[in-house]
């Protein structure tokens, strides 16, 4: 399977920003379900299964902490069952984002939202668990009012508060537009409308300057980075609405590999160094 052209990595200076003192990042595993790497990436055998990621991450800041996105939640049972049968794969819950900060004595005062990078169900069907509102753009909006994919969204978000932003501000590392969450530069959303048509890209910036980039679903692995790897065409019709600009947004991504950590939301192995909340 020929490759991805290689971009041009990114050779600018990365944008400016000012993380507080005491902010931190924290993953809160919540399952995983199993696929095949054949469905994953193209070249991917067959025989390779693969524990998908429904990780939950938390951003603590004093201006108020966020999760990007939600994972799995105590209902992800029915949510699965709500799914086409060809979408439903063998699961596990491990315990829900609600769950783990309610174990570590976190005060969920302190949790200002989720912020989702895309609506589809095992990116929120833990928002069944948590009474928080959530930061959607309108393209998201649009889309999970209307899709097939939003079906789940829609049910577990009926009565939570919607807190819309937009992208009013500059280009950001190659992306078109871009929402500073903070004004501090520590939390930036780009739009990166191809799988669904309001699905971001969120950059994270720690005090210690380290930046990670948590992409969603614009590669399910990986190896869509390493291998410049896209999904196979049949998956690509299925599950994204813009195979052209999803593939655009993978190459920005691509180029960036270098300068950060690449999240994709549904590889175990990318979370590998982010703390568990609670160590």
């Amino acid at each position: 399977m020929s490759p991805l052209p290689m971009p041009v990595a990114w050779s600018e200076p990365l944008p400016e920003a000012a993380p507080p003192p005491g902010m931190a990042l924290f993953q809160l595993p919540t399952g995983t379900y199993e696929t095949r790497a054949a469905f994953a990436f193209k070249g991917g055998s067959f025989r390779d299964k693969r524990r998908f990621a429904a990780t939950a991450v938390l951003v603590r800041h004093p201006s108020g902490d966020l999760l990007i996105d939600a994972g799995f939640g105590s209902q992800v049972g029915a949510h699965i069952q709500s799914l086409p049968r060809y979408e439903r794969a063998p699961y596990e819950l491990i315990r829900s984002a609600s769950a783990q900060l309610k174990a570590s004595g976190y005060d969920l005062g302190h949790l200002r939202g989720v912020l989702v990078t895309h609506a589809h169900w095992d990116h929120v069907s833990g928002l069944a668990d948590l009474q928080v509102p959530i930061l959607m753009n309108a393209g998201e909006l649009e889309y999970s009012g209307g899709n097939r994919g939003g079906r789940v969204f829609r049910s577990v978000s009926a009565e939570h508060r919607i807190d819309r932003y937009q992208f009013n501000g500059p280009p950001y590392l190659g992306f078109p537009a871009s929402f500073d969450v903070y004004g501090d530069g520590s939390v930036v959303v780009v739009p990166a409308p191809g799988h669904t048509t309001g699905s971001v890209v969120v950059f994270v910036t720690l005090p210690t300057g380290q930046r990670y980039a948590f992409i969603g679903d614009l590669t399910w692995q990986l190896d869509g980075i390493r291998r410049r790897a896209e999904r196979p065409l049949v998956l690509r019709m299925l599950a994204d609405s813009d195979p052209r600009m999803l593939r655009e947004d993978l190459l920005r991504v691509i180029a960036l590999a270098g300068a950060m950590h690449i999240v994709p939301a549904h590889d175990v192995s990318a979370y590998d160094g982010i703390p568990l909340l609670g160590d």
